[in-house]
């Protein structure tokens, strides 16, 4: 497999946790989403991804993007461990935390819409972290246990981690989020999703490297 990545997007993050989690190894084609005005804007990358966004995993003989479709893909042939739990309940669980914040928080923060909000960039970032997270909150605390949804890792969690980050690199108060922050922090104790951090990436700058 071959992963095209950016170290800082929180999309191509939940895909490397994915991957780490079952084990695949793969080789990492680093995208810098910033350096020649968008390397993701590149003909070359058009080709493989036409919504000129990372994540895009070559595997098996085919291309995909979207983090989810990938992640989807590695759970129905990678079945192990698993990332949807058996129960149809906390399925549906797992998926609606994590559409909550694939659909409903990051597209707004995301670097394309950033762009267009100028000076007020720092400030709508915070306002539409902030509003998911008031909404993740109150969901959390009815379906978590050790992890987002009772005690097994699943996508759930994958989409959470790379997404607080967010909100920190944002400067958001996690003061009012104390199920999220709990669980935050018990993930990023999993080798997983240490290995596959911004911080440990091979474009990691030398300056923001753990």
């Amino acid at each position: 497999p071959i992963l095209y990545s950016y170290f800082r997007s929180s999309c191509s993050w939940r895909v490397r946790i994915a991957l780490a989690l079952k084990g695949i190894s793969y080789d990492l084609v680093p995208v810098n989403l910033i350096k020649d005005g968008g390397q993701q804007f590149s003909a070359e990358f058009k080709a493989l991804n036409p919504m000129q966004q990372v994540p895009a995993l070559k595997i098996d003989g085919i291309t995909l993007s979207q983090s989810l479709a990938i992640i989807n893909y590695l759970e129905e042939t990678h079945p192990n461990p698993r990332l949807l739990p058996q129960d149809p309940k906390k399925r549906a669980q797992v998926r609606m935390i994590a559409d909550h914040i694939v659909s409903g928080i990051q597209p707004l923060q995301n670097l394309s819409v950033l762009k267009q909000m100028g000076e007020k960039k720092m400030e709508w970032a915070q306002n539409c972290i902030a509003s998911g997270f008031q909404a993740l909150e109150q969901i959390l605390q009815h379906t978590a246990g050790r992890y987002c949804v009772g005690d097994e890792v699943s996508m759930a969690d994958l989409c959470l981690v790379p997404q607080v980050a967010n909100a920190e690199r944002f400067k958001v108060d996690m003061g009012p989020y104390p199920t999220i922050t709990r669980l935050n922090k018990a993930l990023l104790e999993l080798e997983a999703f240490k290995i596959s951090h911004p911080s440990r990436q091979p474009d990691t700058p030398a300056e923001l490297r753990a």
